[in-house]
């Protein structure tokens, strides 16, 4: 009887690395979503600074929306989620959103037509995307 449990416990134990081995490989594409998110943000931040109008305004929202809209359904559609994953991306949502609305809110008020501001801002709102892919990449 030991010898089959051992067998069985061997089995079972090469079965789970094998799994851990496949999700860790089908979860990569959490790191490309990332590093799309960031440049993204930032391209938005950008372009918040050129908007002069209701027109480029409601363009540039169709697009952002449209974006986003792609980039969510990438993600919708990928089989594997590494645990953990909802949590971490409801923070990087919820941080980029602090940061986007830290940025935006005084360029637009304050800073309106000062590159310095907005390239910086398009920087720091894309560092946390930025960041988590170069993790995610690494593990």
């Amino acid at each position: 009887m030991p010898d089959r449990e051992a067998t069985a416990a061997a089995a079972a134990l090469a079965r789970a690395q094998i799994l851990d081995s496949a999700v860790r490989d089908r979860s990569r594409w959490f790191a490309r979503y990332q590093l799309v998110f960031g440049f993204m943000a930032a391209a938005a931040v950008l372009g918040s600074s050129l908007i002069d109008g209701p027109g480029a305004a409601i363009t540039f929202g169709v697009l952002w929306a449209a974006a986003v809209s792609a980039l969510g359904l990438y993600g919708a559609r990928q089989p594997v989620n590494r645990r953990g994953l909802t949590r971490r991306h409801h923070t990087m949502i919820a941080l980029w959103g602090l940061l986007h609305a830290a940025v935006i809110t005084p360029g637009t008020i304050w800073f309106r037509g000062d590159p310095a501001w907005w390239v910086s801002g398009a920087v720091v709102v894309a560092l946390p995307w930025l960041i988590g892919a170069w993790l995610d990449g690494r593990r």
